[in-house]
């Protein structure tokens, strides 16, 4: 898969989780709906300017557009990318606090599961 295409589809990924349409997007990058169709399609090469701004509107790095392939696995699943972006929108205290609330979950659990199978 060529470079274009790859970051279409992260384009598109992202756009798809902000709840944008192409319009949407195409507005507050100050391109047309029509350009960010064909750059999700791979049929459109984009300038490092207008990838910024993308990025800008989707509320991500420049980075996060481009190949990560220890992540693959969970390109199909939203709800994991929807609770990242969700903690990406709070600040690092209510970050670090999600976090000990999540571990301190999940150890009851596995604690729990222990138990069960264990009788």
């Amino acid at each position: 898969m060529n470079v274009a295409k790859q970051i279409g589809e992260k384009v598109r990924h992202y756009r798809n989780l902000k709840g944008l349409t192409q319009e949407q997007l195409a507005e507050v990058v100050g391109t047309y709906g029509t350009y960010i169709g064909r750059l999700e399609r791979g049929e459109q090469n984009v300038q490092l300017e207008t990838l910024e701004k993308i990025a800008d509107a989707l509320q991500i790095s420049v980075y996060a557009l481009f190949n990560h392939p220890q992540f693959d696995h969970l390109r199909n699943q939203e709800w994991i990318w929807q609770v990242i972006h969700l903690l990406e929108e709070q600040p690092l205290s209510e970050q670090e606090r999600a976090f000990r609330v999540l571990n301190e979950m999940f150890k009851k659990t596995s604690s729990l599961v222990g138990k069960s199978n264990t009788n």
